[in-house]
């Protein structure tokens, strides 16, 4: 989820309670640049904890930071994304003020003055309703859920230099790896193409590679869980409940069969379009667009097509 996501769930939390909303920031020193343009989305303060031993992700010493912020004020709700970071830092931060924690919300609203979220259950086969009696009512939301709403303040930006015991610490980092330059993440793409175990080996990515190239900038590879469990492609790639949640502009799934878990990550694509030999496959479900066929002889045409349509004046 971005930034102006979180706050945006935040602001309408606390325009239903009366109240506002104060963001929390914690890295390295720096890290308040830029910070104040998430007053656009309804934050009238941001706080900014910044220290050196901090600037790398550090699960322990984040936690205890926003445990103490968290102490010192008087927050009905406390919202966090759900992203990667955001579900090995929640539980922690819940488990340090002894509350509930909600995760994967997609539905938040306050009905008497009390906080009720929307989550789904059962591998996203139902959802469930739950009141939060609990202060802070602890949330982590679903990325590319929430729409986001721009409601202008002027926000008060604060740095300060938190308490930390880097030695206390069971958890460092010994070593930091990026992906291979200009690989574009999926949650940034406009468009994404992603193969399944109807890839049949890892060596026909290269048909996909191919067809990401042919659409041009602004499109990420992504994968089912079935071919990063098997090793094919990395985790970053990977789309669904337990990978990435994403919202292109444009979702194309190559031998896909569209499991409940993968549909969770990407069924809030503008526009899916799905390749399977499959009829049957349950990604024809929610995809606008359905071939059915053989990937192997309908991506080489569709290439073909796509640099055509490309190099017509």
């Amino acid at each position: 989820a971005s930034g102006g996501e979180v706050v945006t769930v935040a602001s309408n939390i606390a325009s239903d309670l009366g109240g506002s909303v104060h963001v929390l920031i914690v890295g390295g020193p720096g890290t308040a640049e830029n910070v104040a343009e998430l007053g656009r989305f309804g934050a009238v303060r941001i706080d900014v904890a910044e220290h050196v031993e901090l600037s790398d992700y550090n699960p322990e010493g984040y936690a205890t930071v926003i445990r103490d912020h968290l102490y010192q004020g008087d927050y009905a709700a406390a919202v966090f994304a759900a992203t990667t970071l955001g579900k090995d830092l929640t539980p922690r931060v819940a488990a340090l003020l002894d509350v509930p924690l909600a995760t994967d919300v997609t539905g938040v609203c306050v009905e008497d003055g009390r906080i009720v979220i929307e989550r789904p259950v059962y591998a996203g086969k139902a959802l469930v309703r739950l009141e939060i009696d609990a202060t802070p009512a602890l949330m982590s939301v679903r990325p590319n859920t929430f729409p986001i709403l721009e409601s202008p303040e002027s926000a008060q930006v604060r740095v300060f230099t938190p308490d930390v015991d880097p030695c206390s610490w069971s958890v460092r980092v010994l070593e930091r790896k990026t992906s291979a330059k200009g690989t574009l993440d999926v949650s940034d793409a406009s468009t994404v193409v992603s193969g399944g175990r109807g890839m049949k080996e890892p060596s026909n990515w290269a048909l996909l590679e191919q067809l990401r190239d042919a659409l041009g900038s602004g499109v990420a590879l992504g994968a089912s869980r079935a071919v990063v469990d098997a090793g094919w492609r990395p985790h970053g790639e990977q789309v669904g409940q337990t990978g990435k949640t994403i919202a292109p502009k444009l979702y194309i799934a190559v031998g896909i069969s569209g499991a409940i878990q993968h549909l969770a990550g990407m069924r809030t694509a503008q526009t899916i379009v799905a390749i399977n030999h499959d009829p049957d496959a349950p990604i024809f479900k929610v995809a606008n667009y359905g071939i059915v066929g053989d990937l192997f002889e309908v991506l080489p045409r569709l290439i073909q097509e796509i640099e055509a349509l490309r190099e017509q004046p």
